[in-house]
């Protein structure tokens, strides 16, 4: 229906790959930072995604949703706790939904630790390993506009884990966060701050903007989370040092454990049977099983809704499928009047791990509450159901 951008070129851009698709073509929006507002007043739109700085999802989501639009906003939905609560009770109030799309929940292989953490092959879930691991200095080129324009900034403001969501949200559903747990305190840490100074001296003249402004955020942020229930995740981020990319996706249980990065299992005991009815069994408790032996696994433990979306053929991937398999689910509770997966208290509790780090790093690693946005609800709520 529309499109909203500062960047005329950027929007056209977006257009055109609307009508390539065989689509009506969208009214396009670009004269100035508020005109998103216009395109918000329309009574023919009934939902939104929004994927702008940081610093302007909460805004846009919450005028989004008092103008009686869903909101669907990139990761993270916020960037402060004042702007976590805003969000759950701008959506409580004007009844729309409010989904920060953690795209990676909806990958092949979290979606198949998820089915075997629901049936039960790990035994109880004790711990979880997260991680935003991933280099992007280069991003620090894109100057005038762009990702890096307004990213860098971030890390000559703050200094804390500020992008913890595509590792810690598959995790919390592992753990069925706000779904019979919650998340109840923190302690968050900071290494010193090198990496990105040092790339500016390389990259960019003495007098270059970069190279004004001091970076405070430390080059790794490590944070240790527990639940209410006793369990622990471990969230590390670090955008900025070389090495290769990472979330870890690593889940703990008393009968086994699964790991990422590379993808890799342990299980005392059997985990059912393959298709031929052979016994599935990993090598030892000391011992991964991973690379092809994993191949009957994943034959077997693949989750039903990745097996029916990822064979449908107008997946067009992204992201190795899972933004596909993502939207594809989004758009299929809206029209069957479903919850959603991810709701607004997921999007405060996973994002506020961003704002509560800084603090506790500013106070030597201090452990700091977590605020329970659900009210007491997570006791009751039913874990996630993605049945199709």
């Amino acid at each position: 229906k529309a499109i909203c951008d500062l960047y005329k070129d950027w929007a056209d851009r977006s257009a055109k790959r609307c009508v390539d698709a065989g689509r009506p073509a969208p009214t396009v929006y670009v004269n100035g930072g508020d005109e998103y507002k216009r395109l918000l007043a329309r009574d023919d739109i009934d939902a939104v995604i929004i994927s702008t700085p940081w610093e302007e999802h909460a805004r846009m989501a919450i005028d989004a949703m008092k103008a009686g639009k869903h909101a669907f906003v990139e990761v993270p939905a916020c960037v402060t706790l004042e702007e976590c609560w805003e969000l759950v009770e701008t959506s409580e109030a004007t009844r729309r939904h409010c989904m920060m799309m953690e795209n990676v929940n909806y990958g092949r292989e979290e979606l198949m630790v998820l089915n075997m953490c629901r049936m039960g092959l790990l035994g109880e879930t004790l711990h979880g390993e997260a991680a935003y691991i991933h280099d992007l200095r280069g991003q620090m080129h894109e100057v005038q506009r762009g990702t890096g324009s307004w990213r860098t900034v971030h890390y000559t403001k703050r200094n804390g884990n500020l992008y913890p969501t595509h590792g810690f949200g598959p995790v919390c559903w592992y753990m069925n966060v706000n779904r019979g747990d919650r998340l109840d305190y923190l302690s968050s840490v900071s290494s010193n701050s090198r990496v990105r100074a040092e790339y500016a001296k390389r990259n960019f003249p003495p007098d270059h903007k970069w190279n004004r402004m001091k970076f405070v955020c430390g080059d790794i942020s490590t944070t240790i989370v527990r639940t209410v229930m006793g369990k622990t995740i471990m969230v590390q981020w670090d955008e900025q040092l070389p090495r290769p990319y990472n979330r870890l996706n690593l889940i703990q249980g008393t009968k086994g454990v699964w790991g990422g990065f590379p993808s890799r299992l342990v299980l005392e005991g059997p985990a059912g049977s393959d298709e031929a009815g052979a016994h599935l069994l990993t090598k030892s408790a000391d011992s991964w099983t991973q690379g092809a032996d994993l191949n009957p696994f994943f034959e077997r433990y693949d989750h039903p809704l990745w097996k029916k979306v990822a064979a449908l053929p107008s997946n067009q991937g992204g992201h190795g499928g899972m933004d596909f398999v993502m939207l594809w689910r989004i758009i299929y509770c809206l029209r069957n009047g479903l919850p959603l997966d991810q709701d607004v208290y997921d999007a405060a509790a996973w994002t506020c791990i961003s704002p509560l780090s800084e603090k506790s790093v500013a106070n030597r690693g201090q452990s700091i509450d977590i605020p329970d946005f659900t009210r007491g609800q997570w006791a009751s709520a039913k874990p996630v159901d993605l049945g199709t």
